[in-house]
């Protein structure tokens, strides 16, 4: 038996023997959260279903494709594996859609290439942007994003050069 085997029943005891010491009704709290919580579901499915939406739209009618076609020239001129465009297109959209593209890159070239490293490294180190935002700025009623996806983008351009220069670096 581990250290990471008891850390969660301690965790929830301590809070349990918390409550019991400041009086409180655990279970009526604990009901009263998670009624707030599916509220806070409903209320931003919209924004969750009109994302997933977004970018399969994007993905199955070949845009991410036609994309990928386009900058390829330009990527390859600066160095950047044109392997990995779909990976740093998709990431920003589709937590789910890039995990797919990031497994097909690793079963066509290794874990160990330094495509593999790269794409380990981007996977780790960006963020899917557009559904966070929709997801976060939806559970709050925020409707004018103003420069967060802009940032949430230029960020996402650090992070596949970084992990560029990472994988080059230190594999």
């Amino acid at each position: 038996m581990s250290a990471s085997d008891i850390v969660l029943p301690v965790v929830i005891g301590a809070i349990l023997f918390y409550g019991m010491v400041k009086k409180v009704d655990i279970y009526s709290v604990f009901v009263e959260g998670a009624m707030e919580g599916a509220k806070t579901a409903v209320k931003i499915f919209p924004y969750i279903l009109a994302i997933i939406f977004a970018i399969n739209l994007f993905i199955q009618s070949g845009a991410e494709d036609f994309i990928v076609r386009l900058i390829t020239p330009v990527t390859s001129f600066i160095g950047f594996p044109p392997e990995l465009l779909s990976l740093s297109i998709v990431k920003p959209l589709s937590g789910g859609g890039s995990l797919g593209v990031f497994q097909s890159i690793l079963d066509n070239y290794g874990p160990d290439s330094y495509i593999g490293r790269s794409a380990s490294v981007l996977m780790g180190s960006s963020e899917t942007i557009f559904y966070t935002t929709a997801v976060y700025f939806g559970a709050v009623g925020i409707k004018n994003i103003r420069y967060t996806v802009k940032v949430g983008l230029i960020a996402h351009c650090a992070s596949i050069f970084a992990a560029l220069l990472v994988s080059r670096f230190l594999f």
